[in-house]
């Protein structure tokens, strides 16, 4: 199958700190995985560096198999390479309408204003309100909208529910079930163990800035030795 987006032998770091080492791995089309490691392991320096707000060390990141490495961000995103930020990045002076129509890369049959504000009927009901004067949970289907409205090939969202409501964080998760119905690859990081593992059919785990594990998520789930093991969670 395609490979859409790939890491290989990926080093990287910030300043002399090295927290990258050696790392491989690959995204197909509508596949979901959970990128997943107890905290300050390098999950989030692995996103940066394959949306390009970190340099590469050693390695390259691929999309569709050409070297992107020296790409800058938005020439990644334009390539179908999406994040939902862990601080979300919602710009407070604008209003929702803006932040969606700002972002918005149309393609025929791809997502639209309207495709995502029916996928999320709260946020259709603060359309014109501020980005600053909506709640975490409200700031967080903004982020995702928007990165939908980039019509992306790979989404990656890092800490998904963190800090929301329990009903909002089901909300997110039902989201991210439909966006992978739309043949759209999902790369997740959040730490609720459990609802990673059912949505994912494949888990990438890190120590220390390198794989330890990649696999079917089933086989991380029945296993209580693993799970303790890199992921501090009893079985």
């Amino acid at each position: 199958m395609t490979v859409v987006l790939e890491a290989r032998g990926l080093s990287a770091g910030y300043g002399e700190s090295r927290v990258l080492h050696g790392v491989d791995l690959m995204i197909r089309p509508g596949e979901a995985i959970g990128l997943m490691g107890r905290n300050g392991m390098g999950k989030t320096t692995l996103i940066r560096t394959l949306i390009g707000l970190l340099p590469v060390r050693e390695g390259m990141v691929l999309i569709d198999g050409q070297d992107a490495s020296g790409l800058a961000v938005f020439e990644r995103a334009r390539r179908g390479i999406a994040v939902v930020p862990e601080n979300r990045g919602i710009f407070t002076s604008l209003t929702v309408r803006e932040a969606l129509r700002l972002a918005a890369r149309p393609i025929p049959g791809g997502w639209t204003e309207a495709r995502v504000l029916t996928l999320f009927p709260g946020l259709a009901q603060r359309i014109g309100s501020l980005g600053g004067q909506l709640s975490g949970g409200e700031q967080q289907m903004l982020a995702i909208g928007r990165a939908l409205l980039t019509n992306p090939r790979v989404l990656i969202l890092d800490e998904a529910t963190e800090g929301l409501a329990p009903l909002m964080r089901d909300e997110v998760w039902r989201v991210i079930g439909t966006v992978l119905e739309a043949g759209v690859a999902v790369v997740i990081v959040d730490r609720t163990v459990d609802a990673v593992l059912t949505l994912a059919s494949r888990v990438v785990v890190l120590v220390k800035g390198t794989v330890v594990l990649d696999g079917p998520a089933a086989a991380l789930r029945e296993d209580p030795a693993l799970m303790s093991r890199y992921l501090g969670v009893e079985g």
